[in-house]
């Protein structure tokens, strides 16, 4: 008897569903990495996306692990916390340093002053 066919149906129902649920949000932050044409819209998609495809996964398997195990497994709600924690600020210092790094360079055509925000200082400065 294979471990799966020992999951019971409480169990097998919510890490079916979560699987699937963080594989689908997972495969479209990697189709936007792949399909959009500049860096700072690439980023967006997987720092979006990893959050919550994680976080599917992670919970799909602290479910199954407690259920296997008959004791609560809470390794994965650490992780979970230290993704949920981590992915956006690492995403947005990313960012930050891509911009500057634009600036600096006189990129114009980058789209690091799309919003506005930041301006390219003047060849006279």
């Amino acid at each position: 008897m294979s471990s799966l066919e020992g999951l019971p149906a409480w169990a097998a129902l919510p890490v079916s569903l979560l699987l699937i649920i963080g594989g689908c949000i997972i495969v479209t932050g990697a189709l936007g990495l792949m399909r959009l044409p500049t860096f700072y819209q690439r980023i967006h998609g997987p720092a979006i996306t990893i959050t919550l495809g994680a976080g599917s996964v992670l919970i799909a398997s602290m479910i199954y692990f407690t259920a296997q195990q008959s004791r609560l497994v809470i390794h994965e709600v650490i992780i979970t916390l230290f993704v949920l924690l981590t992915a956006p600020v690492v995403s947005m210092m990313i960012m930050r340093a891509a911009v500057y790094r634009d600036l600096r360079g006189r990129k114009h055509d980058s789209g690091a002053n799309a919003g506005g925000v930041y301006r390219f200082l003047d060849e006279d400065d």
